[in-house]
């Protein structure tokens, strides 16, 4: 094995005495009034010799890693995938290196990732929590690091947090099917006590009401996150075999969708002819269907960049001194084939094609 170049290596090839290279290395060279050119010469010969820091000596001396815990609920689902890739992305700009794991929408996952990256000694977590987990996020705050709730929250614990507005983007989601002529519109969705879910299930609901329209309970479909096709299947047979014919339907997400178009596609219904479709979050697949499927974007690249833009901003601060902040943005309904709105139908001024971002924070507890 070769030796590892030392600072005193550096420090005899260039003639100089350690301190002196200590001092460029790590930007201080004005500090000790070093001239341009030896600082040159120092950081050629750092170069030339191969010379690596020892990154955790230095952690342990400024007190702080660099590195951030993500923990995202599930990396095969296509939407954390990419915002674990922006987070990563953004973190690496201000100089931070990102630990990545995914809990699988598992309790005990999550409190061993947490746990791990604590042993790492991480500065700080971005947290993409599942069910049941509010308790592990409590301990985590009370260590002192800063942690950040993304895409998802508990309404009942103070907490920094960058969500988008899922109630109200359901809700215009649902009234666009309505105004496209759809009348017995159903929802398929997760049987969970998270919130972010929950919430859009209230905005089908409100949306719902709003134009008078009765819901059959039969047609807000809830599957649990285990053998979910199956169960996809099961729900969306027994609701297209009643009587009153589904003609419009909201995935409360990707996953949800690509099952769901499954069961469409083998029945042989007709999107949009037959029935209009609207999902949660982008996939690929939704690109590559005969009928490009409408979506709301839930604007990862903001997700991301605001979640660690929010760490960075705890990690300079006093712990004392921090106040939470809920950061909400507002998602864009993208309109496409699945839901073509038959012009004669459209209630004028009701909605618009395209629903521009915005960004709202405000500070709780």
């Amino acid at each position: 094995m070769a030796k590892k170049t030392s600072l005193k290596d550096i420090a005899q090839y260039v003639g100089v005495s350690t301190a002196l290279v200590s001092y460029v290395l790590n930007g201080k060279e004005k500090q000790a009034r070093v001239s341009q050119q030896k600082v040159l010469e120092i950081r050629q010969a750092a170069k030339l010799l191969d010379y690596q820091p020892n990154l955790i000596a230095k952690s342990l001396r400024k007190g702080q890693t660099k590195t951030i815990g993500l923990i995202v609920a599930d990396i095969s689902n296509p939407f954390f995938a990419d915002l674990a890739k922006k987070v990563e992305e953004f973190a690496r700009e201000l100089g931070y290196i990102v630990l990545f794991g995914s809990s699988d929408e598992q309790e005990y996952k999550s409190s061993y990732l947490i746990d791990v990256f604590l042993s790492r000694q991480v500065d700080a977590f971005i947290v993409c929590p599942v069910s049941g987990t509010e308790n592990q996020i409590k301990k985590l705050q009370q260590t002192g690091k800063p942690v950040v709730l993304v895409d998802r929250y508990f309404p009942g614990l103070p907490a920094d947090s960058v969500r988008i507005n899922n109630r109200e983007i359901a809700m215009r989601a649902v009234e666009h099917l309505i105004l496209g002529g759809r009348r017995n519109i159903a929802l398929l969705s997760y049987q969970t006590d998270l919130a972010h879910i929950n919430q859009r299930k209230s905005g089908y609901l409100k949306a719902m009401e709003k134009y008078g329209l009765a819901v059959n309970p039969e047609l807000i479909m809830e599957v649990n996150y285990a053998n979910l096709v199956p169960k996809v299947e099961q729900k969306m047979l027994a609701a297209f075999n009643l009587q009153d014919k589904v003609d419009g339907i909201l995935f409360a997400t990707n996953s949800l969708a690509i099952a769901g178009l499954r069961v469409i596609e083998n029945l042989g219904i007709k999107v949009p002819g037959d029935i209009s479709v609207v999902s949660f979050d982008q996939s690929e697949v939704f690109d590559f269907y005969y009928a490009p499927l409408t979506y709301i974007a839930q604007g990862i690249q903001s997700l991301a960049e605001n979640a660690v833009l929010l760490v960075s901003k705890r990690l300079k601060e006093q712990i004392h001194a921090r106040q939470y902040m809920t950061t909400i943005l507002d998602a864009k309904l993208i309109i496409r084939e699945s839901s073509k709105i038959e012009t004669s139908l459209q209630l004028n001024g009701s909605i618009s094609g395209l629903i521009q971002p915005e960004l709202r924070a405000e500070k709780i507890g």
